[in-house]
Parts: structure tokens; sequence; C-alpha cells
């Protein structure tokens, strides 16, 4: 059987990892390049044996990058989540971890010129709109991947990327609280359906039968829990404007429950079919700023916040995660700036993936 080669990196970003492309490698058609993104990961076996899939929704995720035609960014960033167990790509989200490393593949592909002794990178994502800007140390004018800074859920320490995050409010559905309430009633469950970076719904822990202090593997065996989830999960997403999101990862489902370790508050967030090992750069955001509304589910539960900028630090199964947020607070307003958040990078490979010839004529 014949294959071509596509040419690849392979980063980790954050706490997620797969292969950047460039965009112009892949075929433009979108059922072409689903099939073509079902076999580079593997997709339709648990541990995506055929693939270069990690057998985990944190590594089947794709990054297509390209130089963007807008005054307002240097690339535009295309994310594909690629299911694990089934042959399913969904476009619609968007995902800050592998974001982290949109800015080193930039430059390691020649998209963006590094410069010494940081490189500023502004990047569009495709499927949000959302502008971001990454800061990725380039001493000498070459990516730094070695540094100092830890992040929860990483081994070891790597070079900061700071992002820093523009217009994520609305990102799919054009309004922070896409149902115009700040609480919705779904079958006699409380839940905040809302919009800032990624469309979430949350709720808190204890309304779902759950302490929020759960391990990853006991809330994943938790099949009464998200079997519940979902069922709500469907209608938040019908009334958030998103119609069937039987086959789409959007809403995600957060659940908060009080800090237990000097946090702002503690947080399980799902993918949504699992749980996610540590938290979503961009699920942090729209849980922070749950946090910071008033007349949220969050109220009560979240501590006091201070001024802006405020760092809100947010508990997760592997530790914390620190997201600094600009915003504005009245008694019944509330308006969400923009965020920033410091996480790492690696490069891990670079080279050509193999994907069978009879994709791309099926």
């Amino acid at each position: 059987m014949s294959q071509i080669p596509i040419p690849f990196h392979f980063l980790r970003g954050g706490t997620s990892r797969g292969p950047y492309f460039l965009r112009s490698d892949l075929p433009e058609d979108e059922k072409a390049l689903s099939r073509v993104l079902i076999a580079v990961v593997g997709a339709g076996n648990p541990r995506n044996i055929d693939g270069i899939g990690g057998g985990t929704a944190v590594t089947t995720k794709v990054a297509m990058l390209s130089a963007s035609q807008e005054d307002a960014a240097d690339v535009d960033y295309y994310f594909a989540q690629v299911a694990v167990e089934q042959q399913r790509v969904d476009y619609r989200p968007t995902c800050g971890n592998i974001l982290v490393g949109v800015g080193p593949a930039a430059i390691e592909m020649g998209l963006v010129e590094a410069v010494d002794p940081e490189t500023r990178v502004r990047i569009r994502a495709v499927n949000t709109g959302a502008l971001v800007e990454s800061i990725v140390q380039t001493p000498g004018g070459r990516v730094q991947y070695e540094g100092d800074v830890v992040i929860d859920g990483v081994p070891g320490t790597a070079a900061p990327v700071a992002l820093n995050f523009l217009q994520v409010v609305g990102s799919q559905s054009g309004a922070m609280f896409p149902t115009k309430a700040r609480i919705d009633v779904i079958d006699g469950t409380e839940v905040t359906c809302i919009d800032v970076a990624m469309p979430m719904m949350i709720g808190r822990a204890e309304d779902f039968g759950v302490s929020g202090s759960e391990t990853v593997a006991q809330l994943d065996e938790n099949k009464a829990l998200f079997e519940r989830m979902e069922a709500l999960r469907f209608e938040a997403g019908r009334r958030m404007g998103f119609g069937d999101v039987s086959d789409s990862v959007i809403p995600k489902i957060g659940l908060i429950s009080k800090p237990r370790d000097g946090g702002l508050f503690n947080a399980r967030y799902f993918m949504p079919w699992a749980t996610h090992p540590t938290l979503a750069v961009t699920g942090s955001q729209c849980l922070a700023a749950c946090a910071l509304a008033p007349g949220t589910v969050a109220e009560g539960i979240a501590a006091p916040g201070g001024p802006s900028p405020l760092v809100v630090s947010i508990e997760h199964p592997a530790g914390k995660m620190d997201v600094t947020v600009n915003y504005t607070r009245t008694a019944d307003a509330f308006e969400f700036h923009s965020a920033g958040v410091v996480r790492t990078t690696r490069l891990i490979a670079r080279g050509e993936v193999m994907v069978p010839a009879s994709v791309l004529r099926s």
C-alpha cells in the first residue's frame, strides 16, 4: 500500500500534545482533511495504535498553521480535536494548551522571524476568531525550550511562553451569557451557560452528587455522572444556540467546589466525555469569568476576588493554574476584557508522518 508523507512538528503545548502542520500541506476539502487527520492520529482505537495519538483527548489534538492575511495577526491557527475511539473530527472548538506551542512552531516552520531576546507572535484562532499574543523566548534568534518554569501536570521545567488573550467573550455564540441568564435550570439542576474563550456549562459539584475533590480516575469511572452531565449538556447546547451537540465537544463541562488549597475555587473540567487530567487554558478563562461575574452558580463557592487585574488561581486534579484577568465589575454588570497565562512548551520531534494514499482517494 502506497503512503503519502506529510511534514510535521510534534510539540507538547501546556498539558496537551500533538502534531503541528502547515495548513498548505493538508487537503483544503474538510472531508478529505478529516480522513487525513484520523489516519495521522489513529482515531477509532482506544490506544490509537495505528497513528501518533496518545489514547486520550489531550493527545489527539492537531494544530494547522498558515501566514495570516489579516493585519492584526501574524499567524492563523486552525485547531482540530480528533476523537480517540471514534473516527471523528471536531473543528468547532479551539485549544489554549495547543496554542502555547503555536508561536514556537510558527518560528520553527519559518512563518515568523525570531528576534533577540524574545519574539511576539500575534495569533488568530481561526475556529473562534480570538486574537492572542504569544511571547516566546528567542535568545540569539532561536526558540529556547529549556528554562525554570514549572506548570502543574507536566514533569520538569521549561522556558516560559506568555499568552495574552483578547476578544474571547462570545467565542462561539457571540455573547458571554448566550441564554441571557446567569443561571439556567435544566431538569431541576442549576447551571451557568457561559462563553468566554470556550463555551461551557458550569455547575456546582455537589449538585451533581460529587465533592469536586475526586481524582480523574474516580470521576471517569462514575458512568452515572457522565450520563447525567451529557443529558444536561445536550439541552445547554440547544439553549446556547449550538443545536444538536451530540457529535460536538462544545459546550464543555465544568464542576466547581470550594477551594481546598488557597485557590479562588476548585474545578473539574470535562472534555466532555472524559475528565481533563489538569485544566484547559481556554476553560480556565471561562471558569474564571464565571467565578468573578455576579449571579452565577459560583456565588458562595468562589473566594472573594480582588481588584482588576486579578490573578485567579484555579485548583485542578494536578495542582493549580493561574490566570490573570482584566475585568470591570459593578453591582449589576460584569465585563471581561482580557486574560493572560504563562505556560510552557517543548518541541518533541519533527519530520514526516505517513498516511495511506487511499485516504486522499476516498
